[in-house]
């Protein structure tokens, strides 16, 4: 049994630098604000908000993250209108 290490090693080519572009040619970019993919998802996030707020009122003491969760859906789903 040969416990050696293998000599083969891969031989990579040299890259040759790549220049960038230079920025006076670059469009100026406007910052983007993520857009919700639907409204579930915008659900979601204030939902999540809502239960980080719980748990900040509750003096970020552990184990009740279910709880906040599940009131924080309560709140904000009492809050939309029926269809």
């Amino acid at each position: 049994m040969n416990l050696e290490p293998s000599r083969q090693t891969k031989k990579t080519k040299a890259r040759a630098p790549v220049s960038s572009p230079a920025k006076a040619a670059a469009p100026p970019t406007t910052p983007r604000t993520r857009q919700p993919v639907s409204p579930c998802e915008d659900l979601h996030v204030l939902i999540a908000k809502r239960a980080y707020e719980l748990y900040s009122e509750r003096g970020y003491r552990h184990g009740n993250a279910l709880d906040d969760w599940l009131d924080a859906e309560r709140e904000i789903l009492s809050q939309i209108p029926p269809v």
